[in-house]
């Protein structure tokens, strides 16, 4: 697990390099909070005791998305390229089918260094978040928390049916969410059966939702509305401004965001290593 002083260097050099970018990364600190303390997923650079470079790797399934980030005082002398071959020879070691680099889409200094490495454009994500909108209220749909066997393996068909994952990645994944403890879990009901589920993590004041997933039999009933208004009412009923994120691609969801009142405000770009 990451020490208290680890975070806050982060966050300290997050800070600094946004506000020479202009731009916003994506450090996933609800996963730097709960790390697993058997895997070596970060990767840190120090000069004089002062954090100038720092990496961190984020498994989802198969998959392992990579971002990071070096202090403008300290670019060009090889520290990223160095933090970077640590953090793909560690993966290696791994079940791992797919490293995901994630950038920016306004960084220049990302595509620099994504022109000298082999890798391809995957897609843009939208980060998005809830400006104003009415929000449903319906009592035919209802969210409570995730809490039996039961839950967990229609957890574990979501993860299979909506995302691609394999029954393994899924049960892999969820179990270490659910051990973790740091994200409030959801069921969504719908005419007495489990219709999907949706996670949400509250880190420095804000509700980040994850894993939003309706089973495709049942998506285009207006299911997946009436429970994302519901948890936003939730959410900002305890004062918290609700965000999320959804590939650019994926205009469907992109298309029901918009309509639940979410608006784009940043854009992050993956690469495929």
């Amino acid at each position: 697990m990451l020490s208290k002083e680890q975070l806050q260097q982060i966050k300290e050099l997050k800070s600094v390099c946004e506000k020479e970018g202009g731009f916003e990364l994506k450090l996933n600190e609800d996963m730097l909070e709960t790390r697993d303390e058997n895997s070596k997923e970060d990767f840190f650079h120090y000069e004089d005791g002062r954090l100038v470079g720092f990496l961190g790797c984020y498994g989802f399934g198969n998959k392992v998305e990579m971002t990071g980030m070096v202090h403008p005082d300290y670019r060009r002398k090889g520290i990223f390229t160095k933090l970077f071959a640590e953090a793909v020879a560690e993966v290696k070691l791994q079940e791992t089918t797919t490293i995901l680099l994630n950038a920016p889409s306004s960084s220049k200094n990302a595509k620099e260094f994504l022109k000298n490495i082999p890798c391809t454009f995957e897609m843009a994500e939208y980060q998005m978040k809830w400006e104003a909108g009415e929000l449903s209220d319906d009592p035919a749909v209802i969210i409570r928390p995730s809490t039996s066997d039961e839950d967990f393996e229609s957890e574990i068909q979501l993860e299979v049916a909506c995302f691609g994952f394999t029954e393994q990645e899924a049960q892999s994944f969820n179990q270490r969410i659910k051990e973790l403890n740091s994200e409030d879990m959801f069921i969504i009901e719908a005419k007495d059966r489990t219709a999907g589920k949706i996670r949400v993590s509250e880190t420095n004041g804000e509700a980040w939702i994850y894993g939003f997933a309706v089973f495709p039999e049942l998506q285009g009933k207006g299911i997946g509305r009436k429970a994302l208004s519901k948890v936003v009412r939730m959410k900002t009923e305890k004062g918290l401004p609700v965000f999320l994120e959804v590939e650019a691609r994926n205009a469907h969801a992109l298309k029901l965001y918009e309509s639940c009142g979410f608006r784009s405000y940043h854009s992050q770009d993956y690469y495929k290593y």
